[in-house]
């Protein structure tokens, strides 16, 4: 079995949850998020699933363990995968990118959507206790976070780009043909 990995980039609420979900529900790919591991530490230390502290972890965490720490994590979390479909979401940096090109069969796929679009699909989701009451000033704050800088120049390096503009149908439909 020749699997597949497909890792997504892109700014904040562009689709790539809803995208890996419908992966996974579609064609029983197996998922797995950078937040996923940070989300894990802030647990333990009883903080809150916010951005700005998902922020600071992850910059903490990289500085001293290492710039590919946590593309380290997913990669080896890849390679024990069983499953023909791998999704990687929430892929940040050159680093990232460097360390999961390495294996067979990934291709970087860059979710896009205006920051209009991304802003509102932010206060519908609510996916970190401060989304629903986020406001626009406070949204674009977010993308000055240290952990949002590095994501634009990873996009530009995609192998695929997709559109999260249009209804959830018309993006389900670029996700089906990207398989094919």
């Amino acid at each position: 079995m020749q699997k597949k990995i497909l890792g997504f980039t892109g700014l904040i609420s562009c689709g790539k949850g809803t995208a890996a979900s419908y992966l996974k529900e579609k064609y029983q790919a197996e998922t797995f998020r950078f937040s996923t591991m940070l989300r894990d530490v802030l647990d333990r230390l009883y903080l809150e699933h916010t951005r700005e502290n998902m922020s600071g972890i992850s910059t903490v965490l990289r500085e001293f363990f290492g710039q590919d720490l946590m593309a380290e994590v997913m990669a080896k979390d890849v390679e024990n995968s069983q499953a023909e479909l791998v999704v990687v979401e929430g892929i940040r940096r050159m680093e990232d990118i460097e360390y999961l090109k390495k294996l067979p069969n990934f291709k970087l796929v860059s979710i896009e959507a205006t920051m209009e679009n991304r802003y509102q699909r932010l206060l519908e989701r609510g996916e970190n206790p401060d989304d629903q009451t986020k406001t626009w000033e406070q949204f674009q704050a977010d993308h000055n976070l240290e952990t949002e800088l590095t994501i634009p120049p990873a996009m530009k390096v995609a192998d695929v780009v997709v559109n999260n503009d249009g209804s959830l149908e018309e993006f389900q439909k670029q996700l089906d043909q990207l398989l094919k």
